[in-house]
């Protein structure tokens, strides 16, 4: 009897420190563990040296030097980082993670600092005018795995082949080889790919009403209420600062002036 209990009193002892180390917030460590897809220039990127680079990158730094701790960044493919991040191998995700219901059942979310509206980067010869072409059997859709654009064409084009990629460049070289209609993503890759293609491709913004789910926010784990509330703290700061008006110049001087111009609403609040 007394075996037994001394077993029972041990699975408890192994529960509630498993619940508390669950439950202990980032916020006491010496370090922050920063999720990205470093595959996304210019938001998430490497530079010729080799290192982390892109307006994600600024945000990762800036929040570090806000919470007064050492940033470490790992590189992880799109679909992995909410898996990394639920497992604790990461801390946050900073990488253009769009805010959607799915998500927020396995995560939480900062408030927003960004937006990736949705576009289509349409083959040239494609019968495709827009999106309301393509709901239709025989459209082929290409989408990067696990990004909203994904979420977005099986959302609402259930009668289309989706046709999913590990990475955005294989998904645009579909499109311009003409073995799919339209790759789905946000408008600033689109309109990138298609200076990369002028004669094979061309774009289509998708409707603005349909692109309430594209907000980006910094991904936290569940019950790390201490650090949401730091980093929300941050934002609204950052928000105002002169570091994010220079990061956003420095990656996006030209596109910015051209969106302006286009009545296209910038990715960064």
């Amino acid at each position: 009897m007394k075996k037994i209990f001394m077993f029972i009193l041990l699975l408890v002892l192994i529960s509630c420190s498993k619940e508390s180390n669950a439950n202990k917030s980032t916020l006491n460590k010496d370090e922050i563990i920063v999720g990205m897809e470093l595959q996304f220039p210019p938001f998430e990127t490497i530079d010729k040296n080799g290192k982390p680079y892109g307006i994600s990158v600024d945000i990762a730094d800036a929040l570090g030097e806000y919470l007064g701790k050492k940033v470490r960044i790992e590189e992880i493919a799109y679909s992995g980082l909410i898996p990394a991040l639920t497992s604790r191998k990461i801390d946050v995700i900073i990488s253009s993670l769009s805010i959607t219901e799915p998500r927020k059942k396995q995560m939480d979310f900062s408030d927003p600092y960004g937006s990736g509206y949705l576009s289509l980067l349409i083959y040239t010869n494609s019968a495709v005018m827009s999106h309301k072409d393509l709901n239709n059997d025989g459209v082929k859709i290409a989408v990067k795995k696990g990004t909203i654009g994904q979420i977005y064409a099986e959302d609402n084009f259930k009668n289309a082949q989706i046709l999913p990629f590990e990475k955005d460049s294989e998904a645009v070289l579909e499109v311009a080889q003409g073995k799919a209609d339209v790759f789905i993503y946000d408008v600033y890759s689109v309109y990138k790919n298609h200076l990369e293609y002028p004669n094979n491709t061309r774009v289509a913004l998708l409707p603005a009403d349909n692109n309430e789910s594209t907000m980006w926010g910094i991904g936290i784990r569940r019950n790390d209420t201490e650090l949401k509330e730091q980093i929300n703290m941050f934002l609204a700061s950052y928000n105002e600062s002169e570091a994010k008006n220079e990061s956003i110049n420095k990656h996006f001087a030209d596109v910015r002036a051209y969106f302006n111009e286009l009545g296209i609403p910038f990715f960064i609040k």
